[in-house]
C-alpha cells in the first residue's frame, strides 16, 4: 500500500508540474505548439491514465467502498477522465467554410487534414441580429439545409451562438462570418461517445457532493461537531477626495441645467443610455473622479463643450507617470490641456509618440500612451463626435448621429437643419447665460429624440435606474474604507485572541453595522447594474470582482457565530477585491453582452467559482492568523488548532464549489464552442488549483495535513494558485478567458 500511495501522489504532482510547464510553454511558443507537443500527445494521455489507474487501485486497497459518498466522488472523477480518453480516441474537431447558397460535404480538422461528412450541408442564409437601435451584435444566425445522407432526406436547421445544430452525431457551431456577410465559418465537432460518458461523470459528481454533505459519517460533519468550532465568537470613516485650490473654478452650466443635458438619450458604447453616463465616464477617465471641484460630471462635460477656452487651462488631466509629468513640465499629478503644448503650440509628446508608433523602445510607454489618449479624447470631444444624440430612421433601421457627422442623403431638410444647428443655438444660449431658454431647447431636443426613436428607447424606469446607479458612491471610497476597517480590526482581534480577552461588544456591533452597510451598497449596485444592463452582471473583470466582494460579505454573516475572525477577514477581502475591481476598470461601463456570453450558464459558472475563491481567501487569511499567533505566543496551540478546524471546514465547500464551477463551465463551452475542455490557460490553472487544494483532503494518506501549522502554511502558499488563475491568466498568460 505504501508503494501505491507514493505512486499515486507522485504521479499527481507530476501532472500538476506538467500543466504548469505547459501553460508557460503556451505563453512562449503559442497555443498551436503546446497543443501539438503536449496536450494531444500519447505520453500526456498516458500520464493521466497512470494517475487514474494507480488512484483506483489505491482506493480499492483502502476499502473506500465502505464510504459510499466518498467512493462515488472519486468514481465520478474516473468517469470524467474516461470520457476525456474516449473523446481523445474517437472525437473529431474542425471547421468548414460555406458561401451563401453554397454546399459542402467535408471539413478541415484541427491538424489540417480534410475530413468527409456523411452528408452535405448548405447555407441558405446568414444574418446578424443587433440590439435595438445600436450596432452591437446580439446574435449571429445561419440557416442551413442537410441532404444526401440516404436516410432522413432533407433536414433544415438553424445555428446561432449558444444554439447548436446536430445531425448524425455531428454538431455545428457558429464560429465566424465573412466581411460581406455572404459566407460563414462553422465549427464542427464529432464526439459520439465521449460527451455522454463525461456528462455522466459530471452528474455523478454533483450527486456525490450532495450525498457527502448529507452523510453523517463524512469528515465535514465530524469537523462541524468539533468542540473547537464552538469558540467565542472601529468603525472609522475614511474621507477620500481630490482637492485642487491652485486655480479658480471654471465656467460651467448651473447644476440643474447640466442635469437636463444629462437626461438626453445618447448612443454610447453600443447602447442607448442617458448622456449622464457618458459624462461620468468622461470625467472619471480624465480626472479619476466623477466630480471636479464640486462640479458634477454633466457640468464638466458641458463645460468642455460650451466653455472650452476656460476649461483648457484647468489642471484636470490626471497624469500617473512621473516621466510624462516631467515631459509636460508639470508639478503634481494633474495637467491642463495647455500643458500639453509649448509656447509655439507644438505638442510636447509628439516626438515620443512618433517613436512609440514606430515600434521603438521608450521608457514608460504605457504612461505616454495613456496621457496621449486623454489629450485625444478632449480633441474628439471638441469636434462633437462622441455626442450621438440625433436619431434618424430609414427604411431598415434607426441610426444615431452627432452634429458634425456626414448625415444621410435621405434626411429631410428641416430635420437636417435641426441636427446641424440645434447645438449651436444651445451654445449661444449658454454664452448669453439664458439658461431658461437653454433648458427649453433641451426639452425640444428630447422630444425630437422620442419622436424619431421612441420604439427603441429604454423606458423611463430603466433610465432612472441608470441615473441612480451613476450617482452611487465611487468604488474607491468603499474599497479604502473596507481595507482600513479590516486592517485595524484584524490587529485588534489578533491582540484579543493572543491575550485571551473577549471582543468589546460595542466595537463588534459597530463593525457588524458597517459591513451590513457595505453589503446593502453592493447588493443595490449589483441589482441596478443587472436591471440597467439587462443581464446578470458577471461578464467582465469589474463585475466578477464586485460579485466576489458581495460573496465575501454574504459568507461573513453565517461564519460570524463560529469564527470570530470572520469580520476582519470579511472587510479585508471585500476591500481587496473592490480595489482590484477599481484597478482593473476604474471606469466600469455597462455594455451589452457579446453573443457567446448570453448563456445563463455563464452566471452559474462565474458565481460558483467566485464563492470558491472567496472561501480560499478566507482560508489564506485564517492561515496567516495562525502563523502570526505561532510566532507571537508560545501557548497558543488551542487557538491555532481552532483556526485549523475552521479552515478544514471551509475547504470542503470551497473545493466542491470550484469543481461544480469547472464542470458547469465545461458544459457551457461544449454548447458554445463544441468542446467541453480546450486546455485554455484559465482552464488549466483552475484544474491545477483544484488538484492542489484536493491534496488537503487526504490527511489519512498524507499525515502532514493533520498538523495545524503545516495546514496553515499550505493554505497561504497554495493561494498563489488562485491568484495565478484569476490575475496571472488575465494579465500575463492570456487566452479565451482573459476578459474575466
Amino acid at each position: 500500500m505504501k508503494f501505491l500511495k507514493r505512486c499515486t501522489f507522485t504521479v499527481l504532482i507530476i501532472v500538476m508540474i506538467t500543466l504548469v510547464a505547459a501553460s508557460v510553454l503556451e505563453k512562449l511558443y503559442g497555443t498551436a505548439f503546446v497543443a501539438e507537443h503536449v496536450y494531444r500527445t500519447a505520453p500526456f494521455v498516458a500520464l493521466w491514465f497512470v494517475a487514474a489507474a494507480s488512484a483506483a487501485v489505491y482506493l480499492l486497497g483502502r476499502k473506500i467502498l465502505k464510504r459510499l459518498p466518498v467512493a462515488l466522488l472519486h468514481f465520478s472523477f474516473l468517469l470524467i477522465l474516461a470520457g476525456a480518453f474516449v473523446t481523445w480516441l474517437y472525437g473529431e474537431q474542425g471547421r468548414l467554410h460555406i458561401l451563401q447558397n453554397g454546399e459542402t460535404n467535408h471539413f478541415v480538422d484541427n491538424r489540417g487534414n480534410t475530413r468527409n461528412l456523411p452528408f452535405a450541408i448548405k447555407l441558405n442564409d446568414f444574418h446578424i441580429e443587433y440590439y435595438a437601435g445600436t450596432d452591437a451584435p446580439k446574435d449571429f444566425v445561419s440557416s442551413v439545409t442537410v441532404s444526401g445522407d440516404g436516410k432522413n432526406g432533407v433536414t433544415e436547421g438553424e445555428i446561432s451562438m449558444n444554439s447548436i445544430f446536430s445531425h448524425r452525431g455531428y454538431r455545428f457551431y457558429q464560429s465566424g462570418y465573412d466581411a460581406d456577410e455572404k459566407g460563414v465559418t462553422l465549427a464542427v465537432a464529432y464526439d459520439p461517445y465521449g460527451i455522454a460518458v463525461t456528462y455522466s461523470g459530471y452528474a455523478l459528481l454533483l450527486v456525490s457532493i450532495v450525498a457527502f454533505f448529507f452523510s453523517r459519517r463524512s469528515r465535514f460533519r465530524e469537523l462541524l461537531k468539533s468542540p473547537l468550532m464552538r469558540a467565542a465568537s472601529v468603525f472609522i470613516l475614511l474621507l477620500c477626495g481630490n482637492t485642487d485650490m491652485q486655480s479658480a473654478n471654471p465656467k460651467a452650466l448651473p447644476r440643474e441645467t447640466a442635469a437636463r443635458f444629462g437626461d438626453l438619450y445618447v448612443l454610447y458604447n453600443d447602447r442607448i443610455c442617458p448622456l449622464q453616463t457618458l459624462a461620468k465616464d468622461f470625467t472619471v477617465k480624465l480626472y479619476g473622479s466623477p466630480t471636479y471641484k464640486g462640479l458634477t460630471s454633466e457640468q464638466v462635460l458641458t463645460g468642455w463643450i460650451f466653455y472650452y477656452s476656460d476649461w483648457k487651462e484647468q489642471p484636470i488631466v490626471k497624469i500617473k507617470s512621473k516621466t510624462v509629468g516631467t515631459a509636460l513640465g508639470i508639478e503634481g499629478k494633474y495637467a491642463s490641456l495647455d500643458d500639453f503644448y509649448d509656447k509655439y503650440n507644438d505638442y510636447k509628446l509628439e516626438e515620443t509618440m512618433r517613436k512609440i508608433h514606430a515600434g521603438e523602445q521608450t521608457a514608460d510607454r504605457k504612461g505616454f500612451e495613456e496621457a496621449d489618449e486623454k489629450r485625444n479624447l478632449l480633441a474628439i470631444l471638441s469636434s462633437g463626435r462622441p455626442l450621438k444624440i440625433y436619431p434618424h430612421a430609414d427604411m431598415k433601421s434607426i441610426g444615431w448621429y452627432s452634429q458634425g457627422e456626414d448625415l444621410p442623403d435621405d434626411m429631410p431638410g428641416d430635420e437636417w437643419f435641426f441636427v446641424r444647428k440645434s447645438l449651436d443655438y444651445i451654445n449661444e444660449m449658454a454664452v448669453k447665460k439664458d439658461f431658461e431658454g437653454l433648458s427649453g431647447l433641451l426639452v425640444k431636443l428630447k422630444e425630437y429624440q422620442r419622436k424619431k426613436a421612441g420604439v427603441i428607447l429604454p423606458d423611463d424606469s430603466r433610465m432612472k435606474a441608470e441615473k441612480i446607479y451613476n450617482g452611487f458612491i465611487y468604488t474607491r471610497f468603499i474599497a479604502m474604507f473596507c481595507l482600513l476597517a479590516g486592517i485595524l480590526s484584524f490587529f485588534y482581534f489578533c491582540n484579543r485572541m493572543i491575550n485571551g480577552k473577549k471582543i468589546n461588544g460595542r466595537i463588534e456591533s459597530a463593525l457588524c453595522l458597517a459591513i451590513a452597510f457595505v453589503f446593502v451598497y453592493l447588493a443595490a449596485s449589483i441589482a441596478l447594474r443587472w436591471y440597467v444592463g439587462g443581464h446578470v452582471p458577471l461578464s467582465n473583470g469589474f463585475e466578477t470582482m464586485q460579485f466576489m466582494s458581495f460573496s465575501v460579505i454574504l459568507l461573513t454573516f453565517p461564519f460570524r457565530g463560529r469564527f470570530f475572525m470572520s469580520l476582519p477577514f470579511g472587510f479585508l477581502l471585500c476591500g481587496l477585491t473592490l480595489l482590484v475591481a477599481m484597478m482593473g476598470e476604474s471606469n466600469p461601463r455597462i455594455t451589452h453582452l457579446i453573443p457567446v456570453l448570453t448563456s445563463p450558464l455563464l452566471s452559474i459558472h462565474v458565481a460558483v467559482i467566485m464563492i470558491a475563491y472567496s472561501l480560499f481567501a478566507f482560508m489564506m487569511l485564517n492561515g496567516l492568523t495562525g502563523v502570526i499567533m505561532y510566532l507571537m505566543k508560545k501557548d497558543s496551540d488551542r487557538q491555532i488548532k481552532q483556526l485549523y478546524v475552521i479552515s478544514r471546514v471551509m475547504l470542503y465547500p470551497a473545493v466542491f464549489c470550484l469543481a461544480v464551477g469547472i464542470f458547469v463551465g465545461a458544459v457551457w463551452a461544449n454548447i458554445s464552442w463544441g468542446r467541453y475542455w480546450g486546455w485554455d490557460p484559465k482552464e488549466v490553472w483552475a484544474l491545477i488549483t483544484f488538484l492542489a487544494y484536493s491534496l488537503a483532503f487526504h490527511g489519512d494518506s498524507l499525515p502532514s495535513f493533520r498538523r495545524p501549522m503545516f495546514f496553515h502554511v499550505f493554505s497561504i502558499a497554495v493561494f498563489l494558485c488562485v491568484l495565478i488563475t484569476y490575475f496571472g491568466v488575465n494579465f500575463i498568460l492570456g487566452g479565451m478567458h482573459s476578459y474575466a
